[in-house]
């Protein structure tokens, strides 16, 4: 179980299309089994069974409503990026999770981070999502309901590699690889072919890459024109929807290639030696 930090946003809707695989959508609903778990306040925030129906959009304001509320709110060295977003993926042989065991890796992963704190009731908004197989997303605001910004820790990274560890351990799934492993791994020199597809993985990357950086702009702006009033809005908002969904199959038609062409080749046989052939005088 590899944890993954992102890097901060100044919007959850592309992290929660990165947790999806899709682009966010008002017309799709995202149910309680897909948001494993989430900020305690939530249940006294909402009326009955409101937030179970909410639309994936919705999800998204719900995570970016601290920004309109405190306008001014920013980090130390005036940053206004708050949106955090981690993952986690499970080893390709390890069991699959039960629903308690996936919020259970959430809270601890939460707290590992420094998002939950116990007991402290007016933390951080954040919502789990696991609708991709053997993957587990967090995505978080650290504006605090009071309007103080929340800090990571200086060594987060250490933090969630630890519990992801304690976690393997309590849940019985595969360690990651050993170190010496991974020695043995960073002697391999790359081929022609896995440099080509080094170069396609860093155009499809979800995290830093051009096209994912197109696409997060695409979606965005399709959420802005989606609230103007007037169906010239909706129109335009759809068709952006659109052109997000054919950018995200590039990436993923890219990240196929690459992974493909970083497959090892098996060296073809040499020709057989053709013995010379003696005629009889």
């Amino acid at each position: 179980m590899i944890p993954r930090l992102h890097e901060r946003t100044h919007t959850p809707y592309g992290p929660l299309a990165k947790a999806l695989g899709r682009p966010v959508s008002p017309n799709e609903s995202l149910t309680e089994p897909t948001v494993v778990a989430h900020w305690p306040g939530l249940d006294g925030y909402t009326s009955g069974d409101e937030q179970k129906t909410w639309t994936t959009i919705q999800w998204a304001a719900h995570l970016e409503d601290p920004y309109l509320e405190h306008l001014f709110t920013a980090s130390p060295d005036d940053d206004r990026r708050a949106i955090l977003h981690l993952d986690v993926r499970l080893h390709p042989d390890d069991r699959d999770l039960t629903g308690p065991e996936w919020a259970e890796v959430a809270h601890r992963l939460a707290r590992a981070a420094g998002i939950e704190i116990p007991g402290k009731g007016h933390g951080c908004r954040w919502i789990a999502v696991q609708a991709q197989p053997r993957r587990l997303d967090l995505i978080a605001n650290l504006i605090h309901l009071d309007g103080a910004w929340h800090a990571p820790p200086a060594d987060v990274l250490r933090r969630l590699a630890a519990e992801a560890r304690r976690v393997e351990e309590d849940l019985g799934l595969i360690p990651v690889r050993t170190a010496s492993a991974a020695r043995v791994a960073s002697r391999h020199v790359p081929s022609v072919s896995s440099q080509l597809g080094s170069v396609l993985a860093q155009l499809a990357d979800e995290q830093a890459g051009p096209l994912a950086t197109v696409r997060g702009l695409v979606e965005h702006t399709g959420h802005r024109i989606a609230r103007l009033p007037g169906a010239a809005g909706v129109d335009a908002a759809h068709r952006l929807e659109l052109i997000a969904h054919r950018l995200h199959g590039i990436q993923q038609d890219l990240d196929t290639t690459a992974a493909d062409l970083a497959k090892p080749r098996v060296a073809a046989a040499p020709p057989a030696a053709r013995l010379p052939v003696h005629r009889a005088l």
